[in-house]
């Protein structure tokens, strides 16, 4: 018995802020959005594909995502030119701790999830 890998992650906006979740993340960070399954597309938020993996984002009220170190991370090309991109549509971007072998920056959404993009450096 052992866990074969990870299917998805799922990460919270506040309840009916699904259009400005779908321009941060389809359009900003160009994640496709996939389609939920017909038992769960009452529910709210939606499901995205980065790369063989799904990020849900669903919704919840009541929850301070600045007050978290939880997040994503996201393997990027140009950690440089991703920066850049964002920070020209408004993102903060955060300090973070070096890690040997890679090129990364912290940041958050604009519902205060945590995120990170790296880049294997050589």
């Amino acid at each position: 018995m052992r866990i074969e890998g990870l299917h998805h992650a799922q990460i919270t906006i506040p309840k009916g802020a699904e259009e400005g979740a779908r321009k941060f993340y389809c359009d900003i960070l160009d994640l496709p959005e996939i389609e939920k399954p017909e038992s769960l597309q009452g529910r709210g938020g939606f499901w995205l594909q980065v790369g063989d993996r799904q990020v849900h984002v669903g919704t919840e009220d009541g929850v301070d995502r600045k007050a978290s170190k939880a997040h994503l991370a996201y393997q990027v090309k140009d950690v440089t030119a991703w920066q850049a991109h964002l920070q020209e549509h408004g993102i903060k971007v955060l300090e973070s701790v070096p890690i040997p072998g890679f090129a990364r920056f912290e940041a958050r959404d604009p519902f205060g999830n945590r995120f990170e993009m790296i880049e294997p450096l050589g």
